[in-house]
């Protein structure tokens, strides 16, 4: 499971959006990125569709993602 407590571009406040994870100062989560991403869609389309939310945070949050998958990787116990 990815620590969000570590990146900056997004916060979890208890009794906003049911404690999800959301794109700081927005009411955005995190889910939403991912979510149309998977369908199909790109980041411009994402920005242009989710008002609020800058390129820097999306950035942010898939280097964050990316830098976790590196570091799972890279302490994987050989086979």
């Amino acid at each position: 499971m990815v620590d969000w407590d570590k990146c900056h571009a997004v916060e979890r406040i208890p009794g906003k959006h049911s404690g999800d994870w959301l794109f700081t100062k927005t009411r955005v989560p995190i889910s939403a990125l991912f979510g149309n991403l998977a369908e199909g869609a790109n980041v411009k389309e994402f920005l242009d569709w989710f008002q609020g939310v800058e390129e820097w945070q999306v950035k942010a949050v898939l280097e964050h993602v990316a830098q976790d998958l590196d570091t799972r990787t890279n302490h994987e116990s050989p086979a």
